[in-house]
């Protein structure tokens, strides 16, 4: 199977990119929520552009029928969280029938926020026979085109058409009707039409938390609390280091299926330690300075091993041999490129594991160096084991197996190169001080909206049913920004009607991040994952029936004096 290939010269004027998708967009006034008046309580009537003084208040954006209420709490000078309930009750959404289409699965499905193998938005042709047979079956249903949001790098206009039967009040109506279709030969899913892009949503709980450098003296960084493959709550970590607030972070490995559960299936760095490698080139959180210096960037990395004048290039850090979650990385098949929830095999795979990595490494075939502090091999062997305290193992298969048997001998010193480069091809040298998360998409880039959907891996635009539900359905979402003030943004909205909330789009969640100022601002890892903590409780409703997912890695806000 060939890897994707994006088309950038499709590409349009950021003008353009900037636009609303559809008319179902929240098209979110900038607010003053973010501004110092509102670190003391206040909030901004967009209308008039006067303040009004208010620890409850109508939601600084109206559109339309919606309107919300804040609050607002100052956790620490130049630390404030917000907590809104933004409502439409002009809007009334129904539960209805999708009869989907087959797809051909072109990725593994071990994650539960992964695609499915059918699909909701098929062929025009497909749509149209669809709903013949319906009807020759004695089913009224409805043919509904459904358009390519506007991303940056995927194609205008239609995206194709699903096929729907009926509007019922309750799940339970929708559940005998799909039954009816399911026994007559089709295959069916519940919808539930709040989740649609196409019609507003009527209920969104979100909660915005703001920290200003200038005048906060504490410090924000990403963590994975030291061990890259235990997973916790984002609201253990932050009860465990007294934070402040505390979202989760990026994507990681869920189950051993796609690799070693807790890690990260992207950049990831803590304490200046770089514990994960990146998959191509997608957006990342940058803190440095202890998070004095936040900022956001397509980031890559790469990592050579040298013995003498010999080479050999780091494929990953603290990750399964010859599994890399996500793809995108040299030699990687189906993919070399990003892909989201797709896990890729590498025939010739070298990777390195930290001290960070504290469970048993993975055995198999292949050859394992086990080095000391200082580089020099210790010993060369099977895979398994311990990484040594201060050390650093090896693992080889394949060609990379080949060249650690041949160059690896013992008490020889092994050196390691690691560099991460912006897009632009700038260095960020990492510090103790550094850490960085990463996802996927960028959201906002210059002011803008720009998500570059395809370029990182959540849409395929020659497939139109892979990400559709990740991307283009209202789904939980957390989001990391940037304003012109330097200040760090960290939102969540909830969704999959937990309380009622339904959730963004992709490109809802980038117009919210605009809305409240962000210049820059990514997706960091949504769906069940979504959690923020403040003062180590838990503020929202994560989506999972079992209750908060313990992540990889969290991003944490910590008081000075901790």
């Amino acid at each position: 199977m060939r890897p994707v290939r994006i088309r950038r010269a499709a590409r349009r004027s950021a003008r353009v990119r900037a636009r609303v998708a559809t008319t179902a967009v929240l098209a979110l006034a900038a607010p003053a929520l973010l501004t110092g008046a509102a670190e003391a309580g206040s909030a901004h009537t967009a209308a008039t552009g006067r303040w009004a003084t208010r620890t409850a208040a109508t939601a600084p954006w109206t559109t339309g029928a919606a309107a919300g209420q804040w609050t607002t709490r100052t956790l620490a000078p130049g630390v404030t969280v917000h907590t809104g309930v933004v409502r439409r009750p002009d809007v009334t959404h129904a539960w209805t029938v999708t009869v989907q289409a087959p797809v051909s699965t072109r990725w593994t499905a071990n994650d539960p926020d992964a695609p499915a193998s059918w699909a909701e938005v098929s062929s025009r042709a497909w749509a149209d026979g669809t709903a013949r047979a319906l009807t020759e079956a004695g089913f009224r249903p409805r043919v509904e085109g459904v358009r390519w949001p506007r991303y940056a790098d995927t194609p205008r206009g239609l995206m194709g058409h699903r096929v729907r039967i009926g509007r019922f009040t309750t799940q339970e109506e929708a559940k005998q009707t799909a039954s009816a279709v399911t026994a007559a030969g089709f295959h069916t899913t519940l919808s539930w039409t709040g989740y649609d892009v196409q019609e507003p949503a009527d209920r969104e709980n979100l909660q915005v938390a703001v920290v200003d450098p200038k005048t906060f003296h504490g410090k924000v960084e990403a963590t994975h609390d030291g061990d890259v493959t235990r997973r916790q709550t984002t609201s253990a970590v932050a009860r465990a280091s007294n934070s402040l607030v505390g979202v989760n972070g990026g994507f990681f490995v869920l189950t051993a299926g796609d690799g070693v559960p807790g890690t990260m299936s992207g950049i990831g760095a803590y304490r200046g330690e770089l514990e994960s490698m990146a998959v191509g080139s997608r957006s990342a959180l940058l803190l440095q300075d202890g998070g004095r210096r936040a900022r956001i960037a397509d980031l890559t990395s790469t990592v050579t091993v040298r013995a003498g004048s010999a080479s050999y290039q780091v494929q990953g850090i603290n990750r399964l041999p010859g599994m890399v979650r996500d793809c995108g990385r040299p030699g990687a098949t189906p993919s070399e490129l990003p892909w989201q929830d797709v896990t890729c095999r590498l025939a010739d795979d070298l990777v390195r594991f930290t001290p960070a990595f504290r469970a048993e490494l993975p055995t198999g075939p292949g050859a394992q160096v086990v080095l000391d502090g200082s580089g020099r091999v210790v010993s060369v062997g099977a895979r398994g084991g311990r990484v040594p305290a201060g050390g650093a193992v090896l693992q080889g298969i394949g060609r990379a197996a080949d060249w650690l048997t041949e160059h690896a001998e013992p008490h020889r010193r092994l050196t390691t190169d690691e560099a991460v480069r912006t897009a632009g091809g700038g260095r960020v040298v990492l510090d103790a001080d550094d850490s960085l998360v990463s996802a996927a998409p960028t959201l906002v880039k210059d002011g803008r909206i720009d998500i570059d959907a395809a370029a990182e891996g959540v849409v395929d635009p020659e497939y139109t049913s892979f990400g559709y539900a990740w991307a283009n359905v209202r789904q939980p979402r957390t989001m990391a920004g940037i304003d012109r003030r330097g200040r760090l943004i960290l939102a969540t909205v909830d969704g999959r009607l937990k309380n009622g909330s339904e959730g963004f789009t992709l490109y809802e969640a980038a117009a919210f991040m605009k809305s409240l100022g962000a210049v820059r601002a990514m997706n960091l890892d949504g769906g069940g994952s979504t959690a923020m903590a403040v003062n180590g409780t838990l503020v929202n409703q994560p989506s999972d029936a079992a209750g908060e997912r313990a992540v990889g890695d969290t991003v944490q806000v910590l008081p000075a004096d901790r």
